[in-house]
């Protein structure tokens, strides 16, 4: 698997238009490139919705989002749909562009590259926002933009309009400018505060001269919503060391929980060592409108294992959960994985490795556990290729209880990993707990043991990983197409256990076309 495989769609062109790049983001150095604008929404809780999780009919019963973002949409290829499966048995819905009030399907829009799924306006009922990043606006190519699409009773996109985030319209500062990427990583919920909110990375924004330096938005509010941008732009702010750079592509990735959140920059040099990788972590407690900054992570700050090489890619995938030391009255702090797919282990290139942090309520972090594949007991071997730590996602199934391994799983994707009988790039999924030692009771998840999608090469298992409270969401976009599928499992499935869902195009209402459906599942 080669490092190009984790580029953004939209590479080539930009690569011509603008020299070559590296996905990157440095999240060292922030500014505010603007302040926030309000936006008056009206919070009424709708009849029968009662705030079941990602229950967007108001039924009590938990539905599913599944993206497929190169499906053709309206006779338009690579224009992107969603496909909602309501629980219980209540039907699909086809969300293209049209159907959520979007604007027109355009080809290589790539509408569902993110999902992020939150009670936007606290009525009871859970709302789906989507991001498109390369879609063009007013000629601007692959400027993107964020739709955030609302429950009802009646189901999503029934009810209120639409919100759509695009830079240079509304409350969004800023203008939209070729091959921004807004949208392409979302994290959203509702803070400790119970403020909702929502994150949206941008990592190609160009601040001045500096190429791809990156940002994000910071949405919060119901009523009276809050747009702030957060870049690193240090001539204006310098709230956090180092400088804005080329390239850096802050906003690659983002997580919460509702204490903490974090945003990566993948790409980040780090004195003169090219692609090293940083994360920020931040408050959702606001100063005039935006976010403040806590923390700074890298691999050679103080405290932290590993040492920044090229290439690493400390902060290509991100997850958090919250967590409770045992005797606490409160979660007050957080658990943060950071995924660094470029890791080499001695001369085993690419292998991979993935970094577990406690952050406490003031934003200081303690490391808990280093994981690759040639950790005690930790199943498999590391080998050249295997990008372990792509792709990240966690759970923590009692959040209001003191945190064990039990309660608390990480599911790492391990895309690169060959497979027996000279199997190229088949890919797999570990699943350990976030703490205590990773070894103990670590689950594996491949094709043909656990995922039924058959083994092959070229599959790339692992590139698609979701959380829920209670359930494990695995992607299986790529491969031979009858293969195409999300398998759902309960964290604390065992090693080859079969799914307990399985969402397939051709089935259960799904229509058959599955470009890459199962990019993302939520």
């Amino acid at each position: 698997m080669s490092r190009t495989t984790t580029a953004p769609h939209g590479a080539a062109r930009r690569r011509a238009a603008r020299g070559a790049w590296a996905l990157t983001a440095t999240a060292l150095t922030l500014a505010l490139t603007a302040g926030p604008t309000p936006l008056v929404h009206t919070a009424v809780a709708a009849t029968g919705c009662a705030g079941a999780e990602s229950d967007f009919n108001g039924d009590g019963i938990r539905d599913t989002a599944i993206a497929d973002p190169e499906a053709t949409a309206n006779g338009v290829s690579k224009a992107g749909v969603v496909h909602i499966v309501y629980g219980g048995g209540k039907g699909n819905l086809e969300l293209t562009q049209e159907a959520a009030a979007a604007g027109p399907s355009e080809a290589g829009d790539l509408f569902g590259h993110s999902l992020a799924v939150y009670d936007a306006d606290l009525d009871g009922c859970a709302d789906l926002a989507i991001g498109s990043p390369y879609e063009d606006i007013n000629g601007s190519v692959d400027a993107g933009r964020v739709t955030v699409v609302y429950g009802s009773p009646t189901g999503l996109a029934a009810g209120k309009a639409t919100t759509d985030y695009v830079q240079g319209t509304g409350p969004i500062p800023g203008a939209a400018e070729a091959y921004d990427w807004v949208g392409y990583a979302l994290a959203a919920g509702k803070s400790s505060a119970g403020v909702p909110f929502l994150i949206i990375g941008l990592p190609g924004e160009d601040i001045a001269t500096t190429v791809d330096s990156g940002g994000f938005l910071y949405i919060s509010g119901a009523t009276t919503v809050t747009v702030g941008v957060v870049t690193q732009d240090v001539a204006t702010a310098g709230a956090v060391p180092d400088v804005m750079e080329s390239y850096d592509r802050f906003g690659s990735a983002v997580t919460a929980t509702p204490t903490h959140f974090a945003v990566s920059s993948p790409g980040e040099a780090q004195a003169a060592i090219p692609e090293a990788g940083a994360v920020t972590i931040f408050s959702h407690a606001l100063t005039t409108g935006v976010p403040k900054p806590l923390n700074v992570i890298t691999q050679d700050t103080a405290n932290v294992l590993g040492a920044c090489e090229n290439g690493d890619g400390f902060g290509t995938a991100l997850a958090a959960v919250p967590y409770r030391a045992a005797g606490a009255t409160s979660t007050t702090e957080s658990l943060l994985a950071i995924g660094s797919p470029g890791e080499d282990l001695s001369t085993t290139v690419d292998a991979g490795a993935v970094q577990v942090f406690k952050l406490d309520a003031a934003g200081a972090y303690t490391e808990l556990t280093w994981i690759d594949q040639n950790t005690t007991n930790v199943e498999h071997a590391s080998a050249a290729g295997d990008y372990f730590g792509q792709r990240l996602a966690a759970s923590n199934t009692a959040p209001t209880s003191t945190t064990t391994a039990a309660n608390t799983r990480l599911a790492i994707g391990v895309p690169g990993k060959d497979g027996p009988n000279g199997l190229v790039d088949r890919g797999q999924v570990a699943i350990v707990p976030m703490v205590g030692a990773p070894g103990d009771g670590d689950v594996l998840l491949e094709p043909g043991y656990g995922l039924p999608t058959p083994a092959g090469s070229r599959l790339y298992s692992g590139m698609s990983l979701g959380a829920a409270a209670g359930s494990l969401f695995v992607g299986q976009p790529y491969g031979p197409a009858d293969g195409h599928a999300v398998y759902v499992y309960p964290w604390t499935t065992g090693g080859g256990a079969a799914p307990t869902a399985t969402f397939k195009p051709g089935q259960g209402g799904i229509p058959a076309e599955a470009n890459t459906f199962g990019t993302v599942a939520r």
